[in-house]
């Protein structure tokens, strides 16, 4: 799966850190799904979609492989 959370978090000029604290992890766990090693659950996939205000779908991508 693939995401454009780095992009959108350069859009709207939001740090790791403060997009965590909006959807309520780590910014570690952030990290960690930008660069593809953790997958999240719906409820952030949702949270993080409302924060950047573009669907779900938009946010994430889910490739051939997965």
């Amino acid at each position: 799966m693939t995401n454009s959370i780095k992009v959108e978090r350069a859009r709207k000029n939001i740090t790791q850190g403060q997009l965590a604290e909006m959807v309520g992890v780590s910014r570690q766990t952030i990290n960690a799904i930008e660069l593809g090693k953790y997958n999240p659950s719906t409820v952030l996939s949702l949270k993080m979609s409302r924060v950047f205000e573009v669907s779900v779908n938009d946010l994430f991508c889910l490739e051939d492989d997965d």
